[in-house]
């Protein structure tokens, strides 16, 4: 589901002339949050449902160069889900269609008022099913990868 269109700010870019890798995550950020939004969980949806989500674990990876002012096209896949979690799978994408890096987050649901987990309210929940979900046969090529080094070769 594409979820926003951003552009690489200045203050972004970095000493080698491209979007430095914390620049990267913010913008994943910032997809999570326009997704928050589209469950209901914008300012007013935490406040009434006294909910929010975490990001418990994120797997970054940096795929090509983004420059200033380029713009970022991110999306999302919704991989599998339970009652008060989301693990979801994100690509940033060029207007080319060239992905740039991927993110695979695992998000929480939160209770706001007791800082502990909780499963999703019943509207927030209704708003999870309704998102389109792959089976996992058909995940993103690049989801549920471990970082690791190949073992050594005797």
């Amino acid at each position: 589901m594409a979820l926003l269109e951003t552009r690489v700010a200045p203050e972004w870019v970095d000493y080698n002339g491209h979007m430095n890798d914390a620049e990267y995550a913010r913008a994943f950020s910032l997809a999570v949050e326009e997704l928050m939004h589209r469950l209901g969980l914008d300012e007013n949806g935490r406040r009434h449902h006294g909910y929010t989500l975490y990001t418990l674990e994120t797997h970054l990876c940096y795929r090509r160069e983004a420059h200033e002012g380029q713009i970022l096209h991110l999306e999302a896949t919704l991989l599998e889900r339970d009652a008060k979690r989301l693990h979801v799978f994100f690509e940033m994408r060029d207007n080319e269609g060239n992905l740039l890096a991927t993110s695979e987050q695992m998000l929480m649901g939160i209770d706001s008022q007791a800082g502990r987990p909780a499963p999703f309210p019943s509207e927030v929940n209704e708003a999870v099913a309704a998102l389109s979900r792959v089976e996992p046969d058909a995940w993103p090529e690049l989801a549920g990868r471990r970082i690791g080094l190949p073992p050594a070769k005797r």
